[in-house]
């Protein structure tokens, strides 16, 4: 009689090394587009926590950057 989950393992460590590779390349773009911004880098690991990176890129675009010196807006 053959295992059902005979594959199960290997699926589930695939899983886990694609949002390894999802993670890193959504995070790096956004701790970069932080830091640009003025904010701390960290903030980018936030991407990851749903919800939570929609407000992140919500307050982003439409805060004051503290690296804008002018205080001008792009928009």
């Amino acid at each position: 009689m053959m295992d059902e989950n005979m594959f199960g393992n290997t699926m589930w460590a695939g899983h886990w090394l694609w949002m390894l590779v999802i993670a890193i390349v959504v995070v790096i773009p956004v701790w970069r587009i932080c830091q640009r911004a003025g904010y701390p880098g960290w903030l980018g690991f936030l991407m990851l926590v749903p919800m939570v990176n929609l407000a992140l890129l919500y307050f982003i675009a439409f805060a004051n950057w503290p690296a804008d010196k002018t205080g001008a807006r792009n928009g």
